[in-house]
């Protein structure tokens, strides 16, 4: 599974300290979540998709979607 956040955020000009001044999450989880060195809770999932207004299923790509 790929995580497409940095793609998000890259597109919709969003940092990784406003996007964690918006969601409440760290910035160096939203990096660790960006750069895939962790994968991201189900909880952070929500919110990141709730603040950048996709769906849950854009911020990752995966064959079984």
């Amino acid at each position: 599974m790929k995580i497409l956040l940095a793609d998000i955020m890259y597109n919709k000009n969003v940092s990784a300290r406003q996007l964690a001044s918006m969601t409440g999450i760290s910035k160096s989880t939203i990096n660790n979540i960006a750069n895939e060195v962790h994968s991201p809770t189900m909880d952070n999932m929500e919110r990141l998709a709730a603040v950048l207004r996709v769906r849950i299923s854009d911020l990752y790509d995966s064959p079984y979607k």
